[in-house]
Order: structure tokens, then C-alpha cells, then sequence
């Protein structure tokens, strides 16, 4: 069999229709299966990332149309490393998740695993597409599959958070599709490439119209302000490893959509200088909120939107090292953030608040839960030896070459506010009295396994960098080299 990154979606696809036929045979079949087609990613993305590092870029025809009559996936180094994050990060929360699902029982886990699947499928779709309507399709794979799993528990907050996630989703969708028809008048085409060839012989006016309803509709899947209110009520209401999925998969996915139609689409002036300004309040507004949360999900999931804000404030800045900045933050903040949910739902289980007034003395029941919290938050935040910290460093000294000095000095007093909360939830975990009656719940050894993998990851990064900065540099080159990704796809 030859392996080519068309597996990437077919595999959880044709799990996702399996499991409800395997389940009838054998009931743990619906737990296991999702673990298995995401190791299966996890050699694919094995095969795959060699070939892509020889060649510079991997393009599939499907169905024997060459690009750009037919359907195409690209891997250039960018899309394949984030096809690996996606792939190992959601194993890692899969394993996470093998046992924890205690409210999910019978069809229940059926259904549940189905949806994963489905939006892990949409998710890597997304990011390997080499066509605008099929990343709408897989957009709409993602966002429905969303909507389900945010309600899943079936309480009145679930359905609220759903129902708003969903008009803002469909107003997401009617954009988008409103973008795609413009460029498709004016070019012929829907490749992305053959697109990106044509753009400079499209009138300016009907350029900027479609870029700007580009950026509403794929504003709202990367979390940007002001269309990112749907984000803390799904991120809350949402079961605990889905959180950990809309954290490191879905807004993932989002900010490379976004990313990929503004640098290889689009040539208007003023793009990066936008981006810089959206990121910036994207970040400033959420971080601001996450303090004045007294909810754990929710101040988590203000502080995703805040790094969100952050990696789009590095694909602004434009150059090299700032954009090296940004894909080094993507996956720390996959990485990271996914720990933060998967560590914080153990918190949240035991005290049975979603409080952080939960959290207080709970180090003393949970140690070693607490000991991952902590080292997560030190990390998202940018301290050494960690991982987050270079990322963050990287994206400073690339403003730093731009004489960008507000910038940097609005960062690091953001970066500030992002340290009060996390200090102060540390503290309440390790330094406050615990007076309430609570129930133990410990983490099971698959959850202790998938969180110390994902703990030792930070660390070893943070204090070898060098292990992956040299694909990081070949995803930002490829990103950056419009001309060359035109050549390859459509020659």
C-alpha cells in the first residue's frame, strides 16, 4: 500500500462510519478505534514528512485530475507539520480520554468518538487542501461536528453555547462562500494556486471585497476579535477532551485557513499591518477577560484566544523569524493548552466546581495533577526552561528587527496580565486551605501516561529548541515562498 496524504482524511472518515458498525460487535470497539486511525496518522505523518523535507512540497491528484482541473492536497513542511501536531496531540488526548468519559455510557460513547472523529477529519482537511471549497467543506465538517459535541451533555448551557456557536458558524459559512464566489467570477478557478496566479489581473475593489469577507468568515474559526464570542462558551460547555481538541485541532486549523488564504491568496497593502492590530486587541481583550474569570474553563479558554492573538500578531510582522515565531507558538500552544484543559478537568472533576475557589489546597490530594497544571501554566505563559518560552522570545526579537518598540511593550504588558491569573490559580492550588468534603478521583495510568508525554515535551524543548527548529525554518520559508508553492502545484 502506498501511504499519501489523502490517509490523513480517509482514515478517520471511514472510522467514523466503522464505529457504529464495529460497536455492535464488540462494545469497546467505539474507545478503541479512534486511538488506532490516529496512530495510523502518526505513520502516515512518519512516511510523509522525509519525503516532504527531499522534495519541498507533496502534491496528490485525486481521481487522476491534475491541479487545477481537479480536487488536490498539498503537503508543503508548514501543512505537514501541523498535520503531525494534529495527529499526535489528538492521540495523546485520546489516550488521555480512554477512561476519563465517565458521563458517557453505551450509545453514548458511540456517538461521542464519531463526532471526534469527524472533526479531526475536518481539521486535517482544512489544512491540507489545496482548493477553497473544499477547506468550506471541510470547514462545514468541523463546525457542525462542533456544534454537537458543545451540546453533547444536552444541559441548558450546553444547548445556549451550541445554539451561539452555531449562527456565528452559519454566518462564518455565508461569508466564506460569499469570498469563494467572488474569486471564482474573477479568476476561474477555485485552486488555490492557479488563484494566487491570476490575483494581480483582478480588480482591486472586488480584491478587497473578497478579502474582507475572507476575513470575517475565517476571523471567526481562528478566534479573532470581535467575531471570537462563541469560543469561551463551546470551550466551557464542551466535554473535557473535546476542550483539549477545540484548543490544539480546531483553532488550529482556523489560524492556518485564515494564514493560507491571506499570504498565498491575496497581495493587498495592509494585510500584515491588520493582522498586527486584530492580533493585538485579540490578545489584550482576552487576556483582560481571563482575569476577571472566576470559572477554570473559562479563564482557560480567554487565555487561548489570547495566544491565538499572539500567533496572528507574529504572521503580521511578516519576516522570517517572526513567522518561525508564530508556527514554534502554534504548537506550543497545542501543546500546552491541550495539557492546561486535560490537567484543569481533573481539578474540576474532584472538586465538582468549576470555580477556581475549587482548586483551593487541592495539591494535596491531586499532586501530581497539580505539578502538570503548574508546569503548563509557566510554560503558556514564556518562562524558561520551557518551551513557551522561546516561541514568545522568537516573535520579540522579530518586532525587535522591525524597531516595532509599542508593540513589543504592549506584549510583554499583556504578557503581565497573562502571568497575574496563572500565579494566582497556581497559588490556589498550593497554597490555599482546603475546608470542603471531596471525593477522590485520580487520573488513571493512560491519562498519567498522555500528560507526562506531553509535560516531558515542553521540557525537552524548551531546553533543546534546536530538535525542531530546523522544519520550523522550512515551514516558514515554504510559507513565505508564494512563487515556489504556484510553481510546484501547477506545473
Amino acid at each position: 500500500m502506498v501511504i499519501s496524504p489523502v490517509h490523513y482524511i480517509v482514515a478517520p472518515l471511514l472510522a467514523a462510519f466503522a464505529i457504529a458498525l464495529l460497536a455492535k460487535i464488540y462494545k469497546n470497539a467505539a474507545r478503541l478505534v479512534p486511538g488506532i486511525v490516529l496512530f495510523y496518522n502518526i505513520i502516515v505523518s512518519l512516511v510523509l514528512m522525509p519525503q516532504v523535507l527531499e522534495k519541498g512540497m507533496i502534491s496528490e491528484v485525486i481521481a487522476g485530475w491534475k491541479a487545477p482541473w481537479g480536487i488536490n492536497l498539498v503537503l508543503t513542511p508548514f501543512s505537514a507539520f501541523l498535520a503531525t501536531s494534529v495527529s499526535v496531540i489528538g492521540f495523546a488526548i485520546w489516550l488521555y480520554g480512554y477512561k476519563f468519559k465517565v458521563r458517557l455510557k453505551g450509545g453514548e460513547v458511540k456517538y461521542y468518538e464519531i463526532l471526534q472523529m469527524m472533526m479531526i477529519a475536518g481539521s486535517l482537511g482544512v489544512i491540507i487542501t489545496g482548493d477553497l471549497f473544499n477547506m468550506f467543506v471541510f470547514i462545514e465538517i468541523v463546525g457542525i461536528t462542533a456544534y454537537s459535541l458543545t451540546a453533547f451533555y444536552r444541559g441548558r448551557d450546553g444547548a445556549e453555547a451550541s445554539f451561539k456557536y452555531l449562527l456565528i458558524g452559519s454566518l462564518a459559512s455565508t461569508f466564506l462562500l460569499l469570498g469563494i464566489l467572488i474569486i471564482y467570477t474573477q479568476t476561474g478557478t477555485l485552486n488555490m494556486a492557479q488563484i494566487a496566479e491570476r490575483m494581480p489581473m483582478v480588480p482591486q475593489t472586488m480584491k478587497i471585497t473578497a478579502l474582507i469577507f475572507f476575513l470575517i468568515a475565517l476571523g471567526i474559526e481562528a478566534e479573532m476579535f470581535p467575531m471570537n464570542g462563541w469560543a469561551p462558551d463551546a470551550y466551557s460547555q464542551a466535554p473535557s477532551p473535546t476542550s483539549a481538541v477545540f484548543a490544539a485541532v480546531v483553532s488550529v486549523a482556523g489560524v492556518y485557513a485564515l494564514i493560507r488564504v491571506t499570504f498565498t491568496l491575496f497581495d493587498v497593502e495592509g494585510i500584515h499591518q491588520y493582522l498586527i492590530v486584530m492580533g493585538f486587541v485579540t490578545m489584550l481583550v482576552a487576556e483582560i477577560s481571563a482575569v476577571a474569570q472566576a470559572n477554570l474553563k473559562r479563564m482557560l479558554a480567554y487565555s487561548s484566544l489570547g495566544q491565538m492573538g499572539l500567533v496572528l500578531i507574529a504572521f503580521g510582522i511578516g519576516s522570517h523569524l517572526a513567522v518561525f515565531g508564530a508556527i514554534f507558538l502554534m504548537l506550543n500552544h497545542a501543546v500546552i493548552k491541550a495539557l492546561l484543559f486535560m490537567s484543569g478537568s481533573y481539578f474540576i472533576y474532584n472538586s465538582e466546581d468549576k470555580r477556581l475557589v475549587g482548586l483551593n489546597g487541592i495539591h494535596k490530594r491531586l499532586p501530581f495533577v497539580s505539578a502538570i497544571f503548574s508546569i503548563a501554566a509557566f510554560a503558556i505563559v514564556g518562562f524558561p526552561p520551557f518551551s513557551g518560552f522561546w516561541s514568545k522570545f522568537y516573535i520579540l526579537i522579530a518586532a525587535g528587527d522591525k524597531n516595532m518598540i509599542i508593540l513589543i511593550i504592549g506584549i510583554l504588558m499583556v504578557t503581565i496580565i497573562e502571568l497575574v491569573y496563572y500565579l494566582r490559580t497556581v497559588a490556589r492550588i498550593y497554597f490555599y486551605k482546603d475546608e470542603v468534603e471531596h471525593t477522590e478521583h485520580r487520573p488513571s495510568i493512560n491519562a498519567i501516561i498522555s500528560m507526562s508525554f506531553m509535560t516531558l515535551f515542553i521540557i525537552v524543548i524548551g531546553v533543546y529548541p534546536d530538535l525542531i527548529s530546523g522544519y520550523l525554518h522550512q515551514a516558514a520559508d515554504s510559507l513565505l515562498d508564494k512563487a515556489n508553492y504556484i510553481q510546484h502545484i501547477l506545473k
